[in-house]
């Protein structure tokens, strides 16, 4: 009979040792898991959205020209050098609290230029561990404090562990829009996103719908957009489209003129990525043609560019250079009865943020 091997008594104890160990990670990654599933909540449907009336109280007029701009600013972090983990990158948070604040005051420098009437900012953070926590809204506010003004949060995760080098954090970002005339209202609209586990990337998307009295005795109605980008299947593109598409549809019934513009994390004009790009990879998940098919026919997008063809959005997979993968996915929808004037997208070189800003002038027939 074989006798058994009896092992060292300093095994036994590394054993033991090793047992524990495993134990704990495995109870803190079930506790974690457990406080994402617990915390996790979608910010509920249809809520009225505060309204600053800082801005001039008289209505819109008919056949006037005014100038909408909107623009992704990229939570403050996208330097030229910036490369984000979630597009194939390295970086989660923004370089430095400095850096932020640099962005910001450049956004709004340049958004500035274009003497707008109405402006629509995305990804704007209120409140996050990517940004330095500085509240990027009340920023804004003080560089056009004579517009009226109104927020609706967009992005609102937990704290995410990923990347473990530099944890992405929570988040509290949303979409800031800002006019000239005094807006009477703003409803905030929740999208419909993914409910697998992408949710915990691509939480809360949302559009806010923004009213202003039109001489008429319509109003011209403001939609502010920011769509999926991660965790958006087809399924969930398409629903998103449908919601805003009827929600666009209804006003326009009601005599209302309506002006959407933002980012809708799809290829805009549908070849964008082509034309922008020699020997383009097929998709990187989020470029997506837009579904020009689905549009009603009361709606258009405005895609006649004044100054030639220029993108957008960069991908953020290594630092920003001429030649690197740009696309077009931020612009505007305007309904029929709004006359597109001029629209362009005005090329910065991604010195503050992976987008670029888009300027429509338009009038109202």
């Amino acid at each position: 009979m074989t006798a058994k091997t009896k092992l060292p008594k300093w095994s036994k104890t590394a054993l033991k040792v090793t047992g524990i160990a495993l134990g704990a990670v495995l109870v803190l990654v079930l506790a974690y898991l457990a406080y994402l599933l617990i915390d996790y909540s979608r910010i509920e449907d249809c809520q009225p959205q505060e309204v600053l009336p800082h801005g001039i109280d008289e209505p819109v007029r008919l056949g006037q020209s005014y100038t909408i701009v909107s623009q992704n600013i990229g939570f403050g972090a996208y330097t030229p050098e910036f490369t984000f983990f979630m597009d194939g990158g390295k970086q989660s948070w923004a370089e430095s609290p400095e850096s932020v604040r640099h962005c910001i005051d450049q956004a709004a420098v340049t958004l500035s230029t274009f003497q707008p009437d109405f402006l629509l900012i995305q990804e704007v953070d209120i409140d996050a561990t990517r940004s330095y926590h500085i509240d990027q809204k009340e920023i804004l506010l003080s560089k056009f404090p004579d517009y009226s003004a109104t927020f609706a949060l967009n992005y609102h995760s937990s704290f995410l562990m990923y990347p473990f080098t530099e944890p992405h954090g929570a988040s509290n970002a949303g979409i800031l829009t800002l006019s000239k005339y005094n807006m009477t209202s703003s409803l905030r609209r929740s999208l419909p996103i993914s409910t697998g586990v992408s949710k915990f990337l691509d939480l809360d998307r949302c559009y806010s719908v923004s009213r202003i009295p039109v001489e008429n005795g319509k109003e011209l109605v403001i939609y502010n957009v920011h769509m999926s980008a991660y965790g958006g299947s087809p399924e969930i593109r398409e629903a998103q489209m449908k919601m805003l598409f009827a929600d666009m549809v209804a006003e326009y019934e009601k005599g209302n003129y309506c002006v959407c513009g933002g980012d809708f994390n799809h290829d805009f004009t549908g070849d964008s990525q082509k034309q922008l790009n020699q020997n383009a990879p097929e998709d990187f998940g989020w470029t997506q043609p837009f579904p020009i098919s689905m549009l009603p026919d009361c709606i258009k997008r405005c895609i006649d560019y004044e100054n030639g063809l220029f993108p957008t959005c960069r991908n953020c997979d290594e630092p920003y250079k001429e030649g690197n993968y740009t696309i077009i996915v931020d612009g505007f929808l305007v309904t029929e009865n709004v006359e597109v004037v001029a629209v362009s997208n005005v090329h910065t070189g991604f010195a503050y943020s992976d987008h670029n800003p888009v300027v429509l002038t338009f009038k109202l027939k």
